[in-house]
């Protein structure tokens, strides 16, 4: 295997010192600075534990360790959101067992495969999007330790 294949399997999102509230504060968009301000007290207290940037843009909690059948591997945060240009962008893995209901009483919102996009904070529920952080959370922590 050559030095870049090898290369194309890194994951480019890496835990940095880099810091949250200056990225927070840089966010020029007014009502996306306040919902992510919003998401960072609510994944704060639900994961009790301290956000560190991943990459240039998520604001991550906890960490887990992961390995694909390809071989791939690699370390991401159990829990994070991202202030995107169009929506506030949960990573909420599938997997834990009433995601699926309660995600039909969150109220407005977009997914992907593992991402939860809100555009304004008022659209949905938040004792709902805080049991979905906190059973994927718990899910996580399970599965991965």
């Amino acid at each position: 295997m050559s030095g870049d294949s090898k290369n194309k399997n890194k994951n480019k999102t890496l835990e940095n010192d880099n810091d949250v509230m200056a990225f927070l504060e840089s966010i020029d968009h007014e009502k996306r600075k306040s919902d992510s301000f919003k998401a960072l007290r609510l994944l704060t207290e639900v994961t009790k534990t301290k956000p560190k940037m991943w990459g240039g843009s998520i604001v991550g909690f906890g960490k887990y360790h992961y390995k694909y059948e390809s071989g791939r591997e690699g370390d991401m945060c159990k829990s994070g959101f991202s202030p995107r240009k169009t929506a506030l962008t949960f990573y909420v893995m599938s997997g834990f067992p009433r995601k699926e209901e309660l995600m039909q009483k969150l109220g407005k919102y977009k997914t992907g495969k593992a991402c939860l996009y809100i555009k304004k904070w008022e659209d949905i529920d938040e004792s709902i999007l805080r049991k979905i952080i906190d059973e994927d959370w718990k899910y996580m922590t399970q599965k991965y330790g």
